[in-house]
Order: C-alpha cells, then structure tokens, then sequence
C-alpha cells in the first residue's frame, strides 16, 4: 500500500480523498491555487504546496506542475478526485511515465470513453442500446442541422468531451439549431478545449440511472449497483439517491451486467460509472461511461457499507477488489442533496461571497468501511465558516447525505437536516431543496429530468410576507444588540422613562413586502404592533456563542430561532424558514437618493462572451442583450424591460467584476 499520496483537486473531494488516506495511514499532499491559500482542503492534508494563480487552467490544469511536485514530495500515486485533471488521458500517461501510480483507469480507457461520440461507437460494436443519433466527426452546421432535422426536434446537443451539464442544448425547433450550437460549442471549448458536439433524440420523461462499477488488475469486475440521478437542473443534478425508486431485481441485473460489459470493453480498472437514459416503461439506453468517481458516490457507499476511495487506493496499489459480486448487498436507502451557492428564485444564478455564517445539522460521524448499519448523517463539505466562494470554481458548499430503513425514512431524515442547515452571507439553493424534497413528485418517485420544470408552481411558490413571530425575533434581536452596544447613558436603549412608556417604530422590508413595527417598552418585555395586530413579548432565553439563538414568549406561545445580522440584514431562522429582514434605519439614512435608472450590471464576476446588440437598437423586454461565461457556465443578460440601447461599455473577452455597468439604455 502506498504511504504517501498527492490529492490533484480542491473543495470537498479533496477533503474525502484525505479522510479515507488518514484512516489508512497513508499521508497525503495538497496543491492549491492562490485563491485557496486558506481552504480546508489544505489544512486537511498533512502537506500543501502552491501551483500557481486562482483559474484553474494556471493551477489545478497545470499537469506539469503537479506531477513536480508529486516528485519533489516523494508522493507514489496521484488522486485526481473528479473534474479537473481526472478524465485526462496524457495526465495518466504522464504519471505512469514518471513512476507515480494513477489512481483510476488507465489512459487507454479513459481515451475511449472519454469522447462520447468514440465511447456510443465503441458501446454499439458491444450491443449495448444507444439513443438515435449522430455521432460522427463532420461538425458543419448546415451537416449538423440536417442530421437534427433527421433524428426529430426536440434534439439533444452535447459537448463530446464534455460533462457536468456542460456544453449542452435542448433545441425544440429546426429554426433555433444555429443559435443553440453556437452557444454550446463556445461552452464546449471553454470548459474542455475541445468544441465537438453530438447530437441526439431528446428522450420525453426520461430518468437518469447510472451503474457503479468497480473493476481490478485482475481481471475481476462488479457493479455496486444503481444510483437514480435524474432531479436536475441545467442538465446538473441536484439530488441523487439509491437504489432507483422502483428498479425491479431484473431490470437491476440487466443494467448491472450491461455496465459491466462497457468496463470491460475497454479494459476498464477502478471506479467508474455507466451513465444510462432510461424510458418510464423500462427500457434504457448508454449515455456516457465517466471514467473517476462522481460526486454522487456516497449514496452507494451508504446503502452498500463500503468506501469506495478505500477501494480506489487498494486497487491502484495492485490488490484485487475486496468483495465480489455475490458478496454485494444493498442495504436500505440513502438520498443525496447537492448544497450550492446560487440563487434558485433568479434561474439558479450562482452566488459570490464569504460564508459569514455556517451553521450545519448535527452530523453523526459516518465511519466509511465501518459497520453495515450506516449513520443516518453524513456531510461532506470543502469550506468552512468564514470561507470565500469565489467566481473561478464550482459553487458547491457541501453534499448532505441521508440514509434511512426506506425511502420514507430517508426523505424524512433529510427534510430535517436541510431544515438545520443555516447559511448567511450568499444566497443559497437550502430553501428550494426543502421545497423539492417535500413536493408530491420526488415524494411519490414520479421521477424524470424534467421534474423541476414540471413543478414550478409548487417549487417556486409566490413569496408570503414574514410571520409575526419572524419579525418579533428580528426586533428582539435588534433591540438587544443596542442594550448591550456601550456604556455610555446617552446612547442607551433601555427604553426607561420617567412618566410614560417609551415607544418607538421599526421598519423591517423583505423585497417585495415592508413591515412596519410599533415598539412599546415594558418593564418584562415589549408590545410589539405590526399590521397583524399587537402582541405581548417577553425574552425567556438568549444563547449561542454570539447570543444569536432566542427563546420568546408571545402571548401565551413560545418561539424559538436563530437570528444572525449581516450589516443592515436580520437572517431569522425558525421552524425550518429562513427569512431576509433588511432593516431600515430612517436616521442612518436621511437624505440618500434612489439609484440611477437605466443601467444594467454584471449579476456576478465573469467574462463577456457575446454581444447580442448594438448602440441605438431597440429592444424588448426579456430580449437576450449579452452572455457572460461565470463559474464555466454562459447566462444570458436580458432586458429588464422595452426600450433603446444608448450605450454598450462591454466588447466580448472582457473580464467585469460584479455590479459592473455593462450597458446604459437611453433615458
């Protein structure tokens, strides 16, 4: 077994890699880039070396360098966890010929899977079922466009190289196949270097299934089963869980020997995963073979008691696998939630920020290969309180993983962790996977990719205002942090006077609703008068390191919660809500004025792509003015509403920072 390992990645991939290697005993190396100087992952580790500046491709792309430094650490295996350098064949090839083991396949399988038109061939010659489609080389786009006209709109178009959502396209109609290829062969090159796309069937109602394999040196190969994936958004999953709802013991085995079968083909070692569209009647079809471990991998760690990084480790240091496909068994249920920072409510627009506050669910330590009775918690997280999400990587927190007897019991375990899980200081996508977990479809199993669209209504309800017990823990909270603010008599808020009650008005706004709040002071507490009438309150306790945690009578209830102010914001969480107060101190700002009309600016840091229009053109509401590329993902820019373009500040390949005006409209 190797005794030093260098970990080729960042966030909580790399935090799991280490985890595994500690337990083992095996000392690992981390690499990090200057933006990631103070993230865990390298606190993690027993060492850390810089590779260079905060883009990936100066850093965590830089084969060269971290192969370097694999050297100069007396590391003998790489782990590439996943993005990033793992699915790069001449990186496999460039650690074998340095001597340094490569943990997953070797570079001929992943060259062969690793080009999704390559891999359908390949899959075709082994009979595996395919999705019509094209899969060719001739990349012309009027060739292109027939082929689309061909197999019948809607059409999938896919990155061939790529993966996690991106570079890919759902056109509905012949007319809009030159714009949609455009965009998605930029995404494509952006993120893999390489604008090569396929095109197939999009496939109606269809589910995501993908088979764990698991394969070694010496000639033996499992499947551990099926994990169902298909909640997701822009073609990325959000929540992933094991086994597929639904999956009879024959549908299992013939999917399993199926993924088996793709390993095998290419002479497959390690962990890897066969990517399946499956029909609701049952019949599925190959997607794509991804050649590292996925994000997902602990639901099937759950259900099955192993740790597949163990089993990663073993196999790359020559051992064969430690169980076999008898000795396999699927043990109750877990279900995965990706936490992201983005913006659900605003096309999950991704969110830049500092973690201010990061409170997570009481976690129960998962001991991975321990015993086969799993705990019911576990989270795996590559950031901590305190900790920036920056533009230039994924905007994932953590990954919240359940396991339960059952589904049910699984689906209720983690309603109550999201509703723990506190966060302050970006947005984040918490609420809306409360919501999806609670919704009647992933409820019921009625399961397909297009479930998130398919439920809007319920998943993106119409915003309700505040609830008094809400805006009573933010004006209690509020009115104790001036208590105790200084000494001095003069600046005092105790709210004592000689011959009256002192009273006073608050004003607390949510965006699309203003709650203005009368503040009597007692001698025990306050009457506190909103819209919704007037009620008695008394503090019964305050706690938590920074007293954030409350405990108020009103009337003759309790209520409990937790409020953490951000400058002029109150973050009241209280029974499984989160809510945004933003607190209006009239005094604090008398005389400031409305902001300018007529700009439009940069949601977030990122580069300028496309330019869709011109100085002096007139446009609609909701008309596409630019795309910016942010996270590795393209958003399009729209206009907020009618009118004409004065003046574009912007051209393509410039870099804005965020709340950049990009273009004026006339006035």
């Amino acid at each position: 077994m190797f005794t030093k390992i260098l970990i080729a990645n960042r966030g909580e991939i790399a935090c799991r890699v280490a985890a595994t290697a500690r337990r083992m005993g095996i000392k690992t190396v981390a690499v990090y880039s200057a933006a990631d100087a103070n993230a865990k992952h390298v606190a993690v580790c027993d060492e850390a070396v810089l590779i260079g500046p905060a883009p990936a491709k100066e850093s965590y792309l830089r084969a060269d360098k971290i192969i370097q430094v694999a050297l100069a650490t007396g590391a003998q295996a790489i782990h590439p966890g996943y993005g990033f350098l793992s699915e790069n064949s001449e990186f496999a090839d460039a650690c074998a010929k340095n001597g340094i083991a490569f943990i997953g396949p070797p570079a001929s399988a992943i060259q062969a899977m690793g080009s999704k038109s390559a891999a359908k061939s390949l899959m075709e010659k082994a009979n595996v079922p395919l999705v019509p489609g094209y899969h060719g080389d001739n990349q012309d786009a009027d060739f292109l466009q027939n082929e689309a006209d061909r197999i019948g709109y809607p059409v999938l178009l896919k990155a061939s190289a790529g993966g996690g959502g991106k570079g890919m396209r759902v056109i509905g109609h012949s007319k809009d196949f030159k714009e949609a290829l455009a965009s998605c062969k930029r995404e494509a090159i952006n993120s893999f270097g390489d604008d090569k796309v396929l095109a197939e069937k999009y496939l109606q109602r269809p589910r995501h299934i993908e088979i764990q394999v698991f394969a070694d040196t010496h000639g033996n190969c499992v499947y551990l089963f099926e994990r169902d994936c298909s909640v997701q958004r822009r073609h990325q999953k959000v929540l992933e869980e094991a086994p597929a709802p639904g999956m009879t013991p024959e549908r299992r085995a013939a999917m399993g020997e199926a993924a088996v079968a793709a390993a095998k083909a290419v002479g497959y070692v390690g962990a890897g995963t066969v990517e399946f569209i499956a029909n609701q009647d049952g019949t599925f079809y190959f997607m794509e073979m991804n050649t590292r471990l996925q994000v997902e991998h602990p639901v099937t760690e759950m259900i099955t008691g192993t740790d597949l990084v163990e089993w990663q480790l073993r196999v790359a240091a020559g051992e064969a696998l430690p169980l076999q496909q008898e000795q396999l068994q699927i043990h109750g249920h877990a279900i995965e939630a990706r936490v992201y920072a983005e913006n659900p409510e605003k096309g999950f627009l991704p969110s830049i920020g500092t973690l201010r506050h990061a409170r997570t669910p009481a976690a129960v330590n998962f001991e991975l290969g321990g015993s086969a009775e799993p705990a019911a918690f576990r989270i795996d997280s590559g950031v901590r309180e305190g900790d920036t999400i920056s533009p230039f990587y994924d905007p994932m927190i953590a990954k919240m993983i359940v396991w339960g007897k059952d589904r049910t019991e699984a689906l209720a375990r983690m309603a109550q962790a999201l509703s723990q899980y506190q966060i302050v200081g970006l947005s984040s996508n918490i609420a809306f996977l409360s919501r999806l977990i609670a919704s009647d479809a992933f409820a019921n199993a009625d399961l397909d990719t297009g479930l998130i669209a398919r439920n809007e209504a319920q998943l993106f309800p119409t915003e309700q205002p505040a609830v008094v017990d809400v805006i009573a823990l933010a004006a209690v909270s509020l009115l104790l942090s001036e208590k105790s603010a200084g000494s001095d008599p003069w600046q005092s808020s105790h709210g004592w006077r000689m011959n009256s009650l002192m009273q006073r008005a608050l004003q607390f706004a949510e965006e699309h609703h203003q709650h203005k709040v009368q503040v009597t002071y007692l001698a025990d507490g306050w009457t506190l008068r909103t819209d919704a009438g007037a009620v008695g309150i008394r503090l019964a306790s305050v706690s938590g390191s920074g007293g954030n945690d409350l405990v108020l009578k009103i009337a003759d209830r309790t209520v409990s919660g937790t409020v953490v102010r951000d400058g002029e914001h109150f973050h009241v969480f209280s029974q499984g809500m989160h809510t945004d107060l933003h607190y209006s101190d009239a005094l604090a700002h008398a005389g400031e004025t409305e902001a300018e009309g007529g700009r439009l600016t940069a949601p977030m840091p990122g580069k300028i792509v496309a330019v869709l229009v011109t100085k002096a053109q007139e446009v609609k509401k909701g008309d596409a003015l630019l795309i910016m590329e942010a996270m590795k993902m393209e958003h399009t820019i729209s206009a907020p509403h009618d009118g004409v373009i004065d003046d574009v500040l912007y051209a393509i390949g410039d870099q804005v920072t965020e709340g950049a005006q990009l273009l004026a409209f006339a006035q």
